[in-house]
C-alpha cells in the first residue's frame, strides 16, 4: 500500500531509551515540518513535558534537538488513515521499534496503546487498553516496558504531572529491560 502525500517518519536519537509512538500526523501533527509531534498542541504539550526531563534542549521546536528519545508514529502518511492502511503501516512501526530498541515504550492514544499491548506484551486481553484509564502506568512487556500515554490534548494538569513523576522515577533508577538476542549455534 502506498503513502499519498508526505509521510512523517520517525526522527530523534536513533540509540535512544526511550520510544514515544503516536497514532499518524492526522492526529498527532508533522505533516508540515515532517516531523512527529511537531506542528499540533499534542506535539506542544509532548515536546515541554521532555524538555521538563531533559530530552530536548528546547520546550518546543519544529525540529527538536532529542537525546535518548524517539518519536515516530504507526501510520506515517498524510491525511486520515484507514484501518487497511493501518495493517499495512504497523510491520514498518515494528520494525522500526525493533531497530531503535528502546527500552520504554510510550504510545500515546489508544491505538497506539493497543498496538502495544497485542504485539510488545503478553497482557492484552487482562490490561484495560484505555490510555485514559493506564495513563502512566507502566506495563511489563516483552522486552520493553510499556508507559501508555494518554492523548496530550486531553491532559489535566494531573495527567501531566502523573506521567513526569512516572518517567522522573524511572529516570532516577534502573530502567532498561533484560533483551534476549537471537542467535543459531551449529
Amino acid at each position: 500500500m502506498r503513502i499519498d502525500g508526505p509521510a512523517v517518519y520517525g526522527y530523534g536519537d536513533a540509540n535512544a531509551d526511550f520510544h514515544v509512538f503516536g497514532d499518524s500526523p492526522a492526529r498527532h501533527g508533522g505533516t508540515a515540518t515532517g516531523v512527529p509531534f511537531t506542528d499540533s498542541e499534542a506535539g506542544r504539550r509532548l515536546q515541554a513535558l521532555v524538555h521538563e526531563l531533559g530530552f530536548a534542549t528546547d520546550a518546543y521546536a519544529d525540529e527538536p534537538d532529542l537525546s535518548n528519545l524517539y518519536l515516530s508514529y504507526i501510520h506515517p502518511g498524510d491525511g486520515e488513515p484507514t484501518p487497511a492502511s493501518y495493517a499495512d503501516q504497523e510491520r514498518f512501526l515494528d520494525a522500526e521499534l525493533r531497530a531503535i530498541n528502546a527500552h520504554i515504550l510510550l504510545p500515546v492514544g489508544d491505538r497506539a496503546f493497543a498496538y502495544a499491548l497485542e504485539h510488545h506484551t503478553s497482557v492484552r486481553g487482562k490490561t484495560d487498553p484505555r490510555t485514559s484509564e493506564m495513563h502512566a502506568t507502566p506495563v511489563r512487556g516483552r522486552g520493553f516496558l510499556v508507559i501508555p500515554v494518554k492523548e496530550p490534548t486531553e491532559w489535566t494538569e494531573t495527567d501531566r504531572e502523573r506521567l513526569l513523576a512516572t518517567l522522573r522515577e524511572l529516570l532516577d533508577g534502573d530502567y532498561r529491560q533484560i533483551k534476549g538476542v537471537a542467535t543459531t549455534v551449529g
